[in-house]
């Protein structure tokens, strides 16, 4: 499933590669059927939380990470009807997160208040938003409920993300492992093959 995300978003994923119709069936069923898979091969064998693909940018973390995220922008921002899927996607999304956290010890508030800070900022959500506006997609007009809608879905998820982002040194990725106070941007280095 990390390989198929730049096949349908592109890198990064901020939707706008996705038809609208698409997402019930193509995006949130598989991906909150691959969140049942990770908690139970990631709490079952630890190892696999550090497996890395042979895709330097691929991590399972940053693919969950633009997942949640891009079900909690449809599910908050994008003036379709309520997608129901999606927001069980966010459900299935961050119980799994918060289980492989619980298996390596890692601290969460587990029931988070809508109005907890989260690691996204005003300002970057606006700036996705207007990439959305400027694609054509259909946005909510009230942007300030928005954001507040946004931030009730991701306070449930941000810091296990970010926590395992940075307990697995997962790759940069905007708004997941791009959080981490010890990381700055360094792009995956790729060697020249040998003639």
């Amino acid at each position: 499933m990390t390989a198929a995300l730049p096949v349908a978003a592109g890198v990064p994923l901020f939707l706008l590669g996705l038809d609208l119709d698409m997402l019930e069936t193509e995006v949130w069923r598989p991906w909150s059927s691959w969140f049942i898979d990770i908690e139970e091969t990631h709490t079952s064998l630890g190892a696999l939380a550090f497996f890395r693909s042979p895709q330097p940018e691929r991590s399972w973390v940053t693919s969950a990470g633009s997942v949640l995220d891009a079900a909690a922008i449809v599910s908050s921002t994008v003036d379709v009807a309520r997608q129901p899927v999606a927001e069980l996607c966010i459900r299935t999304g961050y119980l799994s997160l918060r289980a492989i956290a619980d298996f390596y010890g890692i601290a969460y508030d587990a029931d988070p208040a809508a109005i907890d800070p989260i690691a996204v900022a005003r300002e970057e959500f606006d700036e996705v938003v207007a990439r959305l506006a400027a694609a054509g997609v259909p946005l909510r007009a009230d942007l300030d409920r928005a954001w507040a809608d946004f931030r009730g879905w991701r306070v449930n998820y941000d810091t296990v993300l970010i926590a395992l982002a940075a307990f697995t040194i997962a790759p940069y990725a905007p708004w997941s492992s791009d959080r981490s106070p010890a990381r700055t941007h360094r792009p995956p280095v790729r060697r020249r093959r040998s003639a």
